[in-house]
Formats: C-alpha cells, structure tokens, sequence
C-alpha cells in the first residue's frame, strides 16, 4: 500500500478552505470571513474562519484543523481497538452553513485524513467525509442537483461507490430518537484506504470540490425567494434537529471534544437561533408536512 503525503493533504486542505470562502463570499455580496488562527497546547492547530449577519448567510463557519497527540480519545478505539497506545494526526476542514432564507437549505461538509503510528509497525490510516443538504421546504429540483453532482464526483472511482456512500450518508445522519432523517442526504464515508493512498487522497479531493458546486446554485435560486414569519419559525423549529444530531450523534464533534479540541470551533456549526416546542405537529398537506413525507423518508435522487 502506497505511504501516506502528509504535507500534500494539508496543502489540499487549506486551499479548500479558501476556495470555499471566496465563493460563499461572493454569493453572499455583503459579509466577509473572519479569521481566527488558533493553537492546540497538546499538539496542532488551525484556522477558524465565520461569516455571521450577511446578506445570504446568517452564520457560517468553514474550519481547517490539524491536531495531534500521543493516546487517541475513547471516540476514536472504542471501534477500533488496534489504535490504543498509537500517536495520532487527525487534520480537515469541516463547514456548516446557515443561511437566512428559509428556502435556501443548510448544508454541512467535511472532508478528513487520519493516521496513527507506532515504533516498528505500520501506520494506520483512513480518509473520510462526504456533505448532506437540510432543507427547511423541500425543492425536487434542488435535491435532484444535489445528488447528481454528488454523483459525477464518485463516477470515476466505481459504479457502486455513489450508491453506496449514499445510503451510508443515509444512515449516518439519522436521529434515532426521532425516528427521522436530518435532511436529504448527500455522501458519508469514513475508513477509506482500501484503494491506496493516491486514489483515496483523489477522491476526497473530488468530494471536496465538488460540494461548492452542488451548494451554489441552490443558494442562487433559492436566495431571494420572499418568505413571512410562519418559515421563519419552521426553520427556526428544524434547526432544532441540527443541535440535536451535533450534539447526540455526530463522531467530529464527539473527537473533538474529547481529543481537548478548540471548543469555539467545534460548535461553531450550531446554528445562532433556533427554537424547540413541545409535540409540535405540521399541519396535513402544508408545505411543512410535504417536508417530512416526500423528503426526509429515504429515496433514490439520481
């Protein structure tokens, strides 16, 4: 198996990082990313940079972070035993963004690389990622967008790889105390080294690029849709399940944490409003039910 180039997926990683902001930037019109570089006393650092009160967005984060350390935290060996007693480098860039509209969906990314040594052995290591699209008011043509692009990423690597990074992206983002998808999915993968390190490294990098272009042009049409206070609080109620998945589920966030990570940086994902109400029910046939009927169930896009 081909040795891992540290140096070249850290390089990979930053430029996506700023390609990134650059083009939320500029569909925004108005707010710019702030930057935060940041050191982690046991070993790594990273950029932080939010956008907050722009025209579009009403908060997003697009994260770079390389972190490092001699015993892995108990989110990271409790499935995978063989790491215990191995130093370990864990880097990626990691987004969530939130925008005002409640026609404009959310979206989360991440793409990540992993590896983790030991005197006299061989490393360890595993590429990992994917993006998922949450929806307040569900578009077919979005989704269909979404997952066509998500799809074109994957071609190259195999006809099964779309399909079966699909229903893992599926499964991942499910809550299970509510019985409910987050979203609509998009690609989940994590593990990956079965293909060597060059076509593993290839494919993150195909995943990477490819979320801008599957998030843009649903952020332009959707941008300027009018919209009254009866979205607004159903997105505000939604939002509610995003905190919940995050907090409850999501192994980036559970690593991070546990790992000593930059606690401002970890949650900047967390959306800066949102609402929970006691046994809220959408009203039969409204536009929020259609969400929870013809969406969040799992289903074929492409």
């Amino acid at each position: 198996m081909s040795q891992p180039d540290i140096d070249a997926v850290r390089e990979y990683l930053l430029s996506l990082q700023d390609s990134i902001c650059n083009t939320l930037e500029e569909v925004d019109g108005q707010a710019v990313f702030e930057l935060d570089e940041w050191q982690r006393e046991a070993g790594g650092g990273g950029r932080t940079r939010v956008l907050t009160g722009g025209k579009v967005f009403e908060q997003g984060g697009v994260n770079f972070s390389e972190v490092s350390g001699d015993n892995l935290p108990p989110s990271a060996t409790a499935s995978r035993p063989e790491l215990a007693g191995r130093s370990f480098k864990a880097m990626g860039v990691s987004l969530v963004i939130h925008p005002h509209n409640p026609y404009v969906p959310t979206s989360h990314a991440n793409v990540r690389f992993f590896i983790a040594e030991k005197a006299g052995e061989d490393p360890i290591w595993w590429f990992g990622g994917g993006y998922d699209l949450t929806p307040y008011y569900g578009n077919e043509d979005d989704v269909i967008h979404w997952h066509q692009t998500a799809k074109a990423a994957c071609d190259p690597f195999g006809d099964d790889v779309y399909p079966h990074f699909k229903h893992w992206c599926d499964e991942y983002f499910y809550l299970k105390h509510r019985d409910e998808c987050r979203g609509v999915g998009g690609l989940f993968f994590d593990d990956l080294n079965e293909w060597g390190f060059e076509t593993c490294f290839a494919f993150m990098q195909s995943v990477g690029n490819s979320y801008i272009e599957a998030y843009a042009p649903i952020v332009r049409k959707r941008m300027n849709e009018s919209y009254g206070e009866r979205e607004r609080d159903f997105q505000l109620y939604r939002r509610g399940r995003y905190v919940e998945f995050n907090l409850v589920y999501d192994r980036g966030t559970l690593f991070g944490l546990q790992s000593g990570g930059r606690t401002e940086s970890i949650l900047m994902s967390l959306p800066p409003l949102v609402k929970w109400r006691y046994n809220w029910q959408p009203e039969a046939n409204s536009a929020e039910a259609r969400l929870y009927t013809d969406f969040l169930p799992p289903r074929d896009w492409v």
